[in-house]
């Protein structure tokens, strides 16, 4: 037995919808880590495997938006996804470790303002193990204005 997979599943049980939401942010990073790490062995498959399971994470973030209560956040997020699914494409297409380094920093800087709501609200998110992007990682995704 897997005991990342055991770890997981006990973590969704009971989770809040926001601690989902988190939840779903660190997989997709989870996967694009892997994805890189597999570009730099050279190991096509598993770079693929990595961003397609990504990709299915942000898509399914994406169909959970509420736009109807969610407003000019849900809009924002939702030029967001469809961003960053564009530019995985475009790296697993151009074989780019750099755009996928640029879409693991995008996702922490998210990632990390869902932990901070959630703390705020009274949640259990701990803060983030990983230090955040620097500046230089943080480089704005083109066409989106938060």
């Amino acid at each position: 037995m897997d005991p990342r997979l055991s770890y997981r599943q006990t973590a969704v049980r009971g989770a809040s919808p926001m601690h989902l939401v988190v939840l779903l942010y660190e997989q997709a990073i989870e996967d694009l880590r892997r994805a890189l790490a597999a570009h730099e062995r050279g190991d096509i498959e598993s770079r693929t495997r990595g961003i397609n399971h990504a990709i299915l994470v942000i898509g399914h973030l994406q169909t959970t938006l509420d736009k109807g209560q969610g407003g000019q956040v849900a809009g924002n997020l939702e030029r967001f996804y469809n961003l960053v699914r564009a530019a995985l494409l475009e790296a697993q297409c151009q074989q780019s470790a750099a755009l996928l380094k640029q879409q693991i920093a995008h996702l922490l800087e998210i990632h990390e303002a869902w932990c901070a709501a959630e703390r705020a609200l009274g949640g259990t998110t701990p803060e983030p193990a990983e230090p955040l992007p620097t500046p230089e990682e943080r480089r704005p995704v083109a066409g989106w204005n938060a």
